[in-house]
Parts: C-alpha cells; structure tokens; sequence
C-alpha cells in the first residue's frame, strides 16, 4: 500500500520536478490609471486634458528564466513611454529582480488616450502620474519575477485582416493637397473615404495575431503576450482616459482560455506606423463611443485563441537569451532654404494671409526651426530576444508595415513577433521607398532620422538574430 501511494505520488508531480530543472516563467498585471487629473494625452496637435478615466490603465509583465538568463517584457498602456522614465523603471525593477536592465524590453501600446510620461516638472497631476508610471512598470517586473514557477511555451499566428488598414493612400488625379511646407506628397495619411479622391493604398498590412502562450507545468493558462500591428482603434468619450483595445483585449482573454484570477493576458502593437482601424472603401454603421474599440478587441481575442489553437506543442527546455544593442542614427536636418521658408511662414501675421497658407503650416515652421538645433546623431536602443525557436525584436519608433513584414521574412527563427515603440519613441520610422512618397509619416519633424534609417535597422536586428540563433 505504501509503495502504491509513493508511486502515485511521484507520478503526479513528475511533470513539475521535469519542468523546475528547465523554463520558469511568472506575470503580474500593475494599476498605472492617473489618481490626479486633469492629465495631458498628448495625441495629437491639439491639448487634450483628461478629467477621469474610462476605464484603466496598466502595466503587464512577463518574466522567463531558463536557469541561465532571465528576461522580462512589459507593456504598459501609455502612448509612448519616454527613454528616460523606462530606464529608471528597469534600474529600480532590476535592483530589486537581478534581471539585467538589457535584459528588460518595455513597450508602450500607444493608446491615444493614455498620458505623458515624461513630466519631472510641471503640473503637479502630470509630474505625480509619472511617479506612478515608474513606479507601476517596475513593480509589474517584480511582480512578476516573484510569481516564478515551472512553465512552458510555444508560439503561433492566425490572421486578423479585415481590422487593419493602410492608411497612406495615392490620390486621383488633381486631388492631392498641399503638404505643410508648400510642397505635393505622392501620397497622403487618412484622406477620408471619397471614391472622387481615393486611388489605391500605397503599402500592405499585416494581418497576423500572433501569441507567445504561456502554460505552467500542469499546462493551465499562466499567460499570452500578443501582437497585432494596428495603430489603436480611438473614438474614446473624450476628456477620458482609456487604455483602447490593448486593455480590452486583456480584460477578455482569461474566457477565452479559462484563465484563472492570476493569468495575465497582454497585447502589444506591432509595425503599425502606417496602419489603422478606417475602412476608406467601406462605409461602417454609426458607432458609440467606445464600441468599435469592443469590436475589434473581441475579434482579437477570438485571432488570439485561434492562434493557440494551433500551437503543436509546448515546450519545457526553451532556451531564452536576449541582445541589446546601441547604435547612432544621423539626426534629419533641414536645408538653408527649408528654415528661410519656415521662417516666411512663422512671420505671416495677417489673419486673412494666415488663413490661405497649407494646413498645419505654422506648425511644421516651429518644428523645421526646432529640427535646425537638434545635435548630430541619436542614440537608440534595439533588442532581439530568443524563446527557443521564437524571436521577438523590439524597436523604439513607430514603425511602418513594410519593415516588419521584413524583418518577419528574413528572421532565422520560425516565427517572429516585431513590436513597436519598444523603450521609447524617437517619431516615424519609413522605408526610403516610403519618404520617397512623401506624407505625413516622413515630414521633417514627425521622422526626424535619416532617411536611411530602416535599413540600418534592419540590418542589426537580423545581424542580433542570426547571434542568438547561433547559441546553443
């Protein structure tokens, strides 16, 4: 009888002695929702002050240890997290875990309804939200690397297209606009929906959910950290802030995998500088605010479950590495002619004279001025990490379609997840196929690196891929 119990006992906890001795993996999910308002969102060109929350923000986090290298993940529900209060949320978060802050990637979902994060002075409700920013993304790692235990891990995509669409669009003949600096773009972002005025798109989309999923040893949902390149949905009640899709889809994710209280669901976005929710060629029913943001969260969640349905198997024995690299890109500055030009346009005075210059004119003027005093060169951060036979790459931009489909075809792993505004934001990031169109993801002062820039990138994250492929 009691040799009988002995083998039962062991034969129940073999699958957790079996996965201690490889993958360890822990997630957490922190509340970063504003406490003080009115809060800036700064989407947009215009202010836009947020006097409640509709509904909450957060930071989530995925940590995996392999027994030789530990890694975390977070996203954080904010449209861009600014370099410096990431890196002082990894230092504390790293302090306190071990983990190496080049070892942390931290990514903004990029909501347009989440709040500036880069305040160290200011109104008090905008400085005492970045305290909470900070505070909230490291303690989401610690969380998290306190909640480690035997895990596995595998990976799969399933498509999403009717979501995402490119919204640079060649014009009819004659109906293209002036740009901001007096000049005419081949191409223009989000034209409205005319049929007199529409051509064709001048790029794809992506339109692949892809899921890490994340199991404990007894393979019960522990976490799914996801990807979809798509922008945000946007038409939040305004005055509030909202974490958009991103939260929605997490909120839904534990039913669509019986998720216990402690599973934590995360979305991250993908190369979607380019991408958005607007159907130009189709005509939607009216929507309150908020549905569509439902909609597309459901629709998600649902590609999400998919995709994990198609996951062959789990695995124990992933083996995780991670590479940070710096590397220096040239600051985009303008021509003699371009400041005399922006100059003229910032001395216009006269009402009536004002009036019949380019939309956002003035605008782009103080930005051409500004981009005249910027230093040499930019220092960004790139990241490439391994799960096993998955690659994730982070990139600090928000970065256009063309380059993620790239960088996904040429990776050396079976499968690629590319997120965007990964340890800040630094503008725009286009093909040189893409400023050679023009519009308004390539105007001096939203793309303020050099125009070779994407191939630069590119060209290091694979050179990173190929290293971790090549580790045993």
């Amino acid at each position: 009888m009691i040799t009988r119990i002995c083998l039962t006992l062991l034969l129940l906890s073999s699958p957790v002695i079996e996965a201690a001795n490889g993958l360890r993996a822990g997630a957490a999910a922190v509340d970063i929702t504003p406490q003080l308002f009115p809060v800036n969102m700064p989407g947009g060109f215009n202010a836009n002050y947020a006097t409640n929350a509709h509904d909450p923000l957060h930071a989530r986090a995925l940590v995996l240890d392999d027994g030789e290298n530990a890694i975390a993940m977070v996203v954080a529900d904010t449209i861009s997290g600014s370099p410096e209060a990431l890196d002082e949320a990894k230092a504390i978060a790293s302090a306190k875990t071990g983990i190496a802050t080049n070892h942390i990637l931290v990514s903004a979902t990029h909501t347009h309804s989440g709040v500036r994060t880069s305040h160290k002075t200011g109104p008090a409700p905008e400085v005492a939200y970045r305290k909470r920013f900070v505070a909230g993304v490291a303690d989401s790692i610690v969380k998290a690397h306190a909640a480690l235990q035997p895990a596995q891990v595998g990976a799969a995509s399933h498509p999403l297209p009717e979501e995402v669409f490119n919204r640079r669009w060649y014009l009819k003949p004659g109906k293209m606009p002036l740009n901001p600096f007096a000049k005419m773009d081949q191409v223009k972002m989000n034209p409205g929906r005319s049929s007199d005025v529409l051509d064709r798109p001048a790029g794809p989309t992506d339109p692949d959910v892809m899921v890490i999923n994340v199991q404990d040893a007894r393979r019960r949902p522990l976490a799914l950290f996801a990807n979809y390149a798509l922008h945000y949905v946007g038409a939040i009640p305004r005055g509030q802030v909202s974490a958009d899709y991103f939260g929605e889809f997490a909120r839904l994710m534990p039913s669509r995998l019986r998720g216990d209280e402690n599973f934590v669901a995360m979305l991250s976005n993908g190369a979607s500088g380019d991408i958005n929710n607007i159907p130009f060629t189709v005509t939607r029913p009216p929507r309150k605010p908020f549905e569509q943001v439902r909609v597309v969260a459901t629709k998600t969640a649902d590609a999400a479950w998919f995709a994990t349905r198609k996951i062959s198997g789990h695995r124990r024995d992933a083996v995780i590495g991670m590479i940070e690299r710096e590397i220096q890109l040239k600051y985009r500055k303008p021509t003699a002619q371009q400041i005399e030009e922006a100059k003229a346009v910032l001395a216009v005075k006269d009402k009536e004279a004002a009036a019949k210059l380019p939309r956002l004119a003035s605008s782009y003027a103080s930005r051409t001025l500004s981009a005249a005093e910027r230093p040499e060169s930019l220092t960004i951060k790139l990241q490439a990490i391994r799960i096993g036979d998955i690659a994730v790459v982070g990139i600090p931009f928000e970065t256009l379609v063309e380059i993620g489909l790239e960088l996904k075809e040429k990776s050396p792993f079976e499968q690629t997840m590319v997120i965007g505004l990964a340890n800040g934001r630094h503008g725009y990031l286009p093909t040189p196929e893409q400023h050679a169109l023009g519009g308004y993801e390539t105007w001096l002062g939203t793309c303020i690196v050099e125009v070779e820039s994407s191939i630069i990138i590119v060209r290091n994250l694979l050179e990173m891929l190929r290293e971790l492929k090549g580790r045993n």
